[in-house]
C-alpha cells in the first residue's frame, strides 16, 4: 500500500500547477473540472488541486517531503530555486547523513527537499 495523493486548496490552480510541474515534475493533468484540477508525476503520484480564496495554513510542523536521488540533486535544486527567486524559508543545510532545505510554494505551503 501506497501514499497517492495529496489535496491542496489554492487561490490560483494555474499559478500552482506551474510551481509544482516546474519544480517537481507534476505534468501530467488527469482530471480538470471547474474549480479543481489533478496532476499525476512520473510516478503516478497525484497532486489535486482546489481553488479556494482563502485557503487554510497547515500547522506550522507540517510540510510536504521530496526526496531526491542525491546531494548533487538538491544542490542543482536549491541553485535553480534560489536563481528564479522561489520563497526559500529555510536554508540548504548538510547534516551528514542527509541533507535539506525548505522552500514555499504559491500559497506558502511548506516543502522540504532531501536527499538521505
Amino acid at each position: 500500500m501506497d501514499l497517492n495523493h495529496i489535496h491542496l486548496h489554492v487561490r490560483d490552480i494555474s499559478r500552482t500547477r506551474r510551481f509544482y510541474e516546474t519544480w517537481f515534475g507534476f505534468a501530467k493533468e488527469t482530471v480538470k473540472e471547474d474549480g479543481f484540477l489533478i496532476v499525476q508525476n512520473a510516478e503516478r503520484f497525484d497532486l489535486a488541486f482546489n481553488e479556494d480564496a482563502h485557503p487554510a495554513p497547515f500547522p506550522r510542523w507540517f510540510h510536504i517531503g521530496f526526496r531526491l536521488p542525491s546531494r548533487e540533486a538538491v544542490r542543482r535544486l536549491h541553485k535553480r530555486m534560489t536563481v528564479r527567486s522561489v520563497a526559500i524559508t529555510k536554508p540548504l543545510e548538510d547534516h551528514g547523513s542527509w541533507m535539506s532545505f525548505r522552500c514555499a510554494d504559491p500559497d506558502r505551503y511548506p516543502i522540504e527537499v532531501y536527499f538521505e
